[in-house]
């Protein structure tokens, strides 16, 4: 059993909703709105003063040197102290992220990478932070509580600014253990700082702790994550959406290797005129995969293309073909840590068949079609079939 989504669905039971969405504290008000470049490039320029007049030193609590708490103080002339510009214990580093048609270049820090797996922009994520606005005023902070969030940009129920869905996949998680009294400690995880413009964050939207046009600052840190499957139905009678999944989780979906998946149809005002090579879109329909129920256009769904036949699940033939009714994305091993459980998938999602035909003497087609083979379960590098628009054959 994976240990994490036990601790996740503890973790899920008591998390109260915080304020980084800014719908549950002060009430928001809106006011008329401002053209985002102008705004973005105010935005900046003060973003470039705050690192050049600010130092920034990481403290540790003793017995604890995980903690990676970030302090940030402005410089006092004489003090000695070096700029979060300047200093080069971490590398200022920036991302481009296109929103409301401009780029943004955002400004953040890795004060440590972490050791685990990195997430996606759709993904779930553990994390604890501390927000403050240019002042250095403190607006939000989880006071180093683990708490929940989605990073789906696209939810109806979003919790988090887009400013979080871009920078977060930078940083990876950490490793836990638990104690005897069930008590998780995370050790590895991901810890940085990221500087965010008000087009990335709340923009508009005023409440007391937060004025409107406010570009503001996170520290955060990344200790777990849920991989999450988005592909979802709507309901025709009341728009709820529901998610459904297609069988391969989105990070897996992510054909592109960046590590972000995006819906650009979502909302065209938005973004009107996208970057090219940023969608994940195996059959050009304009549905990115991760959305998409029949990533090839096959006319086959994926879920359907993945199940593997009724006689090679469990034990067959004295071979142990893993009891899940689908194909993983790659064989798997046992996990050592679930004694009572065995993992094994000994098979992946294959590529088309490239064994021998039924009939030799007849053509390939739906009622001649090849075996498959081992190798098409295991080969690497190897086309899927779910993003093999060639198969399975059309019948004629």
């Amino acid at each position: 059993m994976n240990k994490f989504k036990y601790y996740f669905i503890l973790l899920l039971a008591g998390i109260s909703f915080v304020s980084c969405s800014k719908k549950d504290d002060d009430e928001v008000v809106t006011v008329p709105l401002r053209d985002y470049a102008t705004q973005y490039k105010a935005d900046n320029d003060s973003i470039v003063k705050f690192l050049k007049t600010n130092y920034m030193t990481v403290v540790n609590s003793p017995g604890a040197p995980e903690d990676q708490d970030v302090v940030i103080k402005k410089i006092v002339a004489g003090d000695g102290n070096v700029s979060i510009w300047d200093q080069k214990t971490y590398a200022l580093k920036t991302r481009p992220v296109y929103s409301n048609d401009i780029t943004y270049n955002v400004y953040y820090l890795v004060l440590r990478e972490g050791t685990g797996s990195a997430p996606t922009n759709t993904d779930r994520i553990v994390c604890s932070y501390t927000g403050t606005l240019l002042s250095n005023k403190v607006f939000d902070t989880s006071n180093n509580f683990q708490k929940d969030f989605n990073l789906f940009p696209y939810a109806p129920e979003k919790t988090v600014i887009e400013g979080w869905s871009e920078i977060f996949p930078k940083f990876k998680t950490g490793t836990s253990s638990t104690d005897g009294n069930g008590v998780i400690t995370y050790s590895g995880f991901g810890a940085g700082v990221m500087f965010l413009p008000s087009g990335l964050a709340y923009y508009e939207r005023v409440s007391d702790a937060i004025p409107a046009y406010t570009p503001i600052v996170f520290s955060v840190k990344l200790y777990d994550l849920q991989r999450m499957d988005n592909e979802s139905s709507i309901s025709p009678a009341t728009g709820d959406r529901t998610i459904v999944g297609d069988g391969v989780p989105d990070y897996l979906e992510d054909i592109n290797g960046d590590g972000y998946l995006y819906d650009y149809n979502i909302n065209k005002t938005k973004y009107p005129n996208p970057p090219a090579g940023l969608v994940d879109d195996t059959d050009g329909d304009g549905i990115s995969d991760f959305l998409d129920f029949d990533d090839d256009g096959d006319g086959f769904t994926t879920r359907f293309e993945i199940t593997k036949p009724a006689g090679e699940v469990g034990i067959v033939n004295g071979i142990n073909y893993g009891v899940s009714k689908y194909y993983p994305w790659e064989p798997l091993v046992d996990n050592p840590l679930t004694p009572n459980v065995d993992e094994t998938e000994p098979r992946g999602i294959p590529r088309r068949p490239t064994g021998a035909l039924a009939d030799p003497s007849k053509p390939e087609s739906y009622t001649n079609s090849r075996k498959y083979i081992e190798a098409d379960y295991t080969d690497k590098p190897r086309l899927k079939i779910h993003l093999d628009k060639t198969y399975p054959y059309k019948q004629n």
